[in-house]
């Protein structure tokens, strides 16, 4: 596994705060929750990890560099 840098994971945690949503855009693992899934932010983990609260219950994390979403919502989330 290749591991980012101290920078590449605060420039994930800057863009991805807890609390803000997110929307599932791939997942590689055979328990992922349906590509278009909604979830909360709890945070980012030392190796770039998004953390997300699954609105369908799923506790899978966004995993650096394999998976992807993106933040969804305005400004006052």
């Amino acid at each position: 596994m290749n591991f980012p840098r101290r920078e590449v994971v605060e420039a994930i945690r800057a863009q991805f705060p807890i609390g803000c949503r997110v929307q599932l855009d791939q997942m590689d693992d055979a328990q992922a929750p349906p590509k278009g899934t909604r979830g909360t932010v709890l945070g980012v983990d030392d190796i770039g990890s998004i953390i997300v609260r699954w609105d369908n219950g799923c506790g899978l994390s966004v995993a650096y560099g394999v998976d992807r979403c993106h933040r969804i919502g305005g400004e006052d989330e």
